[in-house]
């Protein structure tokens, strides 16, 4: 048995690492219990029911992938938007995985999309503030959303195929794209 702590972090830890491994139909207390090398007992006491680990253990990806992901570093440079993103990949790829099986998930059992929402909604407004403070205007919904997804899918992508040089090239050109947009004198 794997010891790695039995502390509400390390357990979702540890259900990130089982759904990002076998799907979110893999996820139980059992799995839980002996991917952090603790008892199924400990897991039911801190969550309760299986939805409540699964939400928890959303918001503690989002969390996570937050601080790791350097969308947001807040210097209104250019150069550093999404700096790290594929070193974030590559050090945390259970995490993204457990996102995105959420996010799949989410089509089919729908009370799990008003949390993928609002969790979601933590990265639409930093991509919202970090572009405002480069562009140094207000940006759009469509805007702030096609840089987001343009990222979602460079991790997504270097997930499955690797090559963390590729999404550093793909990140080049966005910033490029984005410093063009900050230098047009309308903000059109």
């Amino acid at each position: 048995m794997r010891n790695y702590g039995a502390g509400r972090d390390a357990l979702l830890d540890a259900a990130v690492r089982v759904v990002a491994r076998g799907g979110l139909r893999r996820l139980t207390y059992r799995a839980v219990a002996e991917e952090a090398g603790v008892t199924h007992g400990l897991v039911v006491h801190h969550f309760g029911s299986r939805d409540a680990l699964i939400e928890e253990a959303l918001a503690h990806a989002v969390r996570s992938s937050m601080n790791s992901s350097a969308l947001e570093p807040g210097t209104g440079s250019v150069a550093d938007f999404s700096a790290g993103l594929a070193d974030m990949v590559e050090s945390g790829p259970d995490l993204q995985a457990f996102q995105y099986e959420l996010m799949l998930e989410a089509r089919r059992r729908s009370e799990l999309m008003p949390h993928l929402r609002g969790l979601y909604e933590e990265y639409f407004d930093a991509a919202r503030r970090e572009l405002s403070q480069m562009l140094g205007r207000p940006v759009d919904r469509g805007l702030y959303r096609l840089i987001f997804a343009a990222l979602e899918g460079l991790v997504l992508h270097q997930l499955v195929f690797g090559e963390p040089e590729v999404t550093e090239e793909a990140l080049a050109r966005l910033r490029t794209m984005i410093q063009q947009l900050a230098e047009e004198p309308d903000g059109a």
